[in-house]
């Protein structure tokens, strides 16, 4: 049978005598990565005394009354691992990584499988927290009379990770929980906590993840949450971003700050950044990113596609779609699309493949006429190049048309590689 936590706590306790205890102010489990945290004790004050934990073994029925099967329990003592859920659960923040949402503890659901109490899962609706008022069964009367019945929420705990600053357990549980969620989902919660909760949750995921979900939370808070990490932390998530979101979210930060991040970083990935920086931010290479694929003339589509699955450019380029035709000197000579290709014959010439001039832009080329070209010409990137026609980078669509709209909205739009 399964029971609530509101209906627990402040109760008597009694013991095997009938004598009363004291009352039950806190439920304490232990293991909870597991799908069934098992109770470890009971908290309980006892009138002019120190409260007293009662080991989990010692009860006898938590419901309807709380009953010992021992007259004077031995106090039960802490191993470090415990989880106080009045204390620390109750009214807490945690993840629904099912649901991809933030929720409010509300109530705790406890269960008794095969003669042990285990907490079973969390109650995040407006029934638990009737029930903690005293009031469920009236809100149940009326919603029944109104025709619209409350329904409960309840979320199995192997399904919520803590999210709090002041959370007491970081489990490795609850960050690969976390870290599976799409980095648009994490960044959804991230921008729902405050920022204390928010900088708590990324501080405690593993860099990958952190770099993923910081090219989709909001600006303001990119920035704060870069500079809790500290140095060389810092350092490692920006050389996981692409190099086009790195510079925008350091040129955010304040030079003394900005440099102290590029001292940490390896020195490549801190030059790639640097020469991004080194440009007026509303310019194509302002917002041009650096990852692109290119192959050399001269070569079948066959060998083509050989080069790219050996190129360790092409394994950095996450948003391949075209691929970019150079000389020895990295003239940009022509522009393919993966499509062309992977279907063209392997014998097939790839100058067969270049097709016309292709549309490019110049470093110093203003932000909206860039926009204006990808849109003229129904683009998903353009190449961005010098005076000297040498390719230095390209400007994929969403860089493009930031200037038309929020950069908030831009980051909900669908990625189109």
């Amino acid at each position: 049978m399964a029971m609530w936590l509101s209906r627990i706590l402040d109760r008597p306790v009694w013991d095997a005598q009938g004598e009363r205890l004291g009352r039950c102010v806190d439920v304490l489990v232990a293991e909870t990565e597991k799908a069934l945290p098992p109770l470890r004790a009971l908290a309980v004050a006892r009138e002019k005394q120190e409260t007293l934990l009662v080991s989990a073994a010692d009860v006898a029925w938590l419901t309807p009354s709380i009953i010992l099967k021992v007259t004077k329990p031995i106090p039960y003592i802490p191993k470090g691992d415990e989880l106080y859920l009045r204390r620390q659960v109750l009214d807490r923040q945690i993840v629904d990584t099912e649901g991809r949402r933030v929720v409010r503890v509300n109530d705790l659901q406890i269960i008794r499988p095969n003669g042990h109490y285990c907490l079973a899962a969390v109650d995040v609706g407006s029934l638990g927290l009737a029930r903690r008022m005293g009031a469920e069964r009236i809100v149940e009367r009326v919603a029944t009379t109104l025709g619209r019945p409350v329904p409960g929420v309840v979320i199995p705990w192997r399904d919520v990770a803590p999210v709090e600053s002041g959370a007491p357990i970081r489990l490795r549980i609850s960050r690969d929980r976390l870290s599976r969620l799409h980095p648009a989902d994490l960044a959804n919660i991230v921008n729902e906590l405050d920022y204390p909760a928010g900088q708590a949750l990324l501080s405690s995921l593993d860099t990958s993840v952190v770099a993923d979900a910081m090219q989709e939370i909001e600006p303001a808070l990119q920035a704060s949450v870069l500079e809790t990490l500290g140095p060389d932390r810092a350092a490692d998530v920006v050389e996981e971003m692409d190099p086009d979101e790195a510079a925008d979210l350091l040129a955010t930060l304040e030079p003394d700050d900005r440099e102290e991040i590029l001292d940490h970083m390896e020195a490549e990935d801190a030059e790639e950044v640097q020469k991004l920086l080194a440009h007026p931010p509303d310019t194509a290479g302002g917002i041009m990113t650096t990852e692109y694929t290119t192959i050399r003339r001269g070569l079948t589509a066959g060998q083509a596609l050989e080069a790219l699955r050996r190129s360790e450019e092409a394994r950095e380029d996450e948003t391949m779609y075209y691929v970019y035709v150079i000389d020895d000197e990295g003239h940009l000579e022509g522009v393919i699309t993966l499509r062309d290709l992977v279907m063209a014959d392997p014998d097939t010439p790839i100058d067969r493949l270049i097709g016309t001039r292709p549309i490019r832009v110049k470093l110093s080329t203003p932000q909206e006429e860039v926009a204006r070209l990808v849109a003229k010409y129904d683009l998903l990137a353009i190449p961005v190049v010098d005076e000297e026609n040498v390719l230095h980078g390209i400007v994929t669509v969403d860089d493009a048309i930031d200037a038309f709209i929020p950069t908030a909205w831009k980051k909900r739009l669908p990625r189109f590689f």
